[in-house]
């Protein structure tokens, strides 16, 4: 009886097709295999040139390192398109003298995911990141570094809101 016992359970714990990660995803690679990752086009007003691709890089590394599925061009089960809105910088704080002491970053992307294998996941929604730095540093001295923690914030929170079925 024992015996019968675990190999029940063995076998139900093998047949299991939900894989789940510690990055938060729960994908059933039964049922989905392939993930379309259109580029995102910058259509803010302000715009630096690398953006684009250092953001369309990080989305797609973030799915290829996290996940199993193939990274395809069309007629994905998973399709996730979107674009850059906005990006801007505004004064954060002002120190006693008057004048700003800190400056605020931040970036905005629009994203439509579908799920074609399961359509009631679908949606459209902002993400928005932002980042701090002193005002006595130029915006071409750290915007770099910037620009790069708020890609990685953004595809991390994509990632969170397309893979995490909670």
């Amino acid at each position: 009886m024992f015996a019968a016992c675990c190999i029940v359970t063995l076998t139900t714990l093998v047949a299991c097709s939900v894989s789940y990660t510690f990055n938060g995803a729960s994908i059933d690679y039964s049922k989905v295999k392939s993930i379309q990752i259109a580029d995102f086009p910058v259509r803010s007003t302000y715009v630096w040139g690398p953006m684009g691709p250092l953001f369309n890089n990080k989305l797609k590394d973030m799915f290829s390192s996290h996940t199993r599925l193939q990274q395809v061009k069309r007629g994905g089960d998973l399709k996730i398109e979107g674009e850059i809105t906005q990006y801007q910088q505004r004064n954060k704080s002002v120190s006693a003298d008057g004048y700003s002491s800190q400056m605020e970053l931040s970036m905005t992307v629009n994203v439509r995911f579908t799920n074609n294998t399961k359509h009631e996941e679908d949606f459209e929604r902002s993400f928005t990141a932002t980042q701090t730095y002193d005002s006595k540093n130029s915006l071409n001295s750290v915007q770099d570094e910037l620009v790069d923690l708020m890609s990685k914030d953004i595809c991390e929170q994509i990632f969170n809101a397309t893979m995490a079925n909670w």
